[in-house]
């Protein structure tokens, strides 16, 4: 294995035995069969962090999604996340996340969750993917009442890459933290009653009920949006995590070839962000296009 090979292995170890009772550093530098010292380095070459920070940022994220949705103790919930005591892990969740495991069970405030990315994705996006297979895409309408959106913009970003490189990579475990969300965390193109001077059209959000009146994290927004229908263009699921870029590129490229005049609608772009979700294997590529009733 390359480098990089390396580092995309370890996160899959990680991934699918951090659960395990006896999982531990040593169980996953055995597993892949360099020391910690190798490892780190190469964590710190291409995810910018340690072994063990890394497994933390895993571990402390999935247990606050514990601490929303289900009645465990916070006690064992620490004890399923490799922590010996209700005080070390209150400690490091708190000094993660700037609040403590019972102050966030009881608030349910938006906090930067950790999302597991392989390191070679960001390489796959920045070179791009050859569009070589094809697949179904699924066209479907789904009514937005009045609501609200949640938001951070950006000064001069014009895409994922350059988005993430301004203003870094926890927005979307962020938004996704919010239990009130109608959807999953997206970058978005802004409307031009959302693009204030000094700044571009790309951002990231979700959209949340209209009574929702919770804080906001530092830099974000909130703004109303009108009632519309927003047209959702779905690929089939993949296998090969890798396929992401190709998948995103199917929909984008239905959503171009797609005649909105002949199905009764019309592109709304003035009312309401156009969303990009990414993809994901379990559900494929997703993207949304505020539309109106011709």
């Amino acid at each position: 294995m390359n480098d990089l090979e390396i580092v995309v292995a370890t996160q899959e170890y990680i991934k699918t035995h951090h659960n395990i009772v006896d999982f531990s550093i040593e169980n996953v530098c055995d597993a892949i069969g360099y020391s910690r010292r190798q490892i780190d380095r190469l964590f710190r070459k291409f995810l910018q962090t340690t072994l063990y920070e890394y497994i933390n940022a895993v571990v402390l994220s999935e247990s606050a999604v514990k601490l929303i949705n289900t009645d465990d103790k916070i006690l064992d919930i620490a004890l399923d996340s490799h922590y010996n005591s209700h005080e070390g892990y209150s400690r490091s969740f708190a000094k993660r996340f700037s609040v403590t495991p019972d102050e966030y069970r009881k608030s349910k405030i938006a906090i930067p969750m950790f999302i597991q990315y392989p390191a070679n994705h960001y390489r796959i996006m920045k070179e791009g993917q050859p569009m070589e297979n094809t697949s179904i895409c699924t066209v479907i309408p789904v009514n937005r009442p009045k609501r609200k959106l949640i938001y951070l913009p950006s000064k001069s970003a014009n895409g994922y890459l350059s988005y993430c490189e301004e203003v870094g990579c926890d927005w979307e475990g962020l938004l996704n933290s919010i239990p009130e969300k109608l959807d999953t965390a997206a970058l978005l193109d802004l409307p031009e009653f959302l693009q204030e001077e000094g700044f571009s059209e790309t951002a990231s959000g979700v959209e949340v009920p209209y009574d929702y009146d919770k804080p906001l994290p530092e830099g974000y927004k909130i703004a109303e949006l009108p009632e519309c229908i927003m047209l959702y263009f779905q690929s089939e699921p993949f296998e090969n995590p890798d396929d992401f870029g190709v998948y995103i590129g199917q929909v984008f490229k239905a959503k171009d070839n797609y005649n909105f005049e002949r199905y009764g609608y019309k592109v709304a772009d003035n009312i309401a962000p156009f969303f990009n979700f990414g993809a994901q294997t379990e559900v494929g590529a997703r993207i949304a296009v505020p539309v109106i009733k011709m």
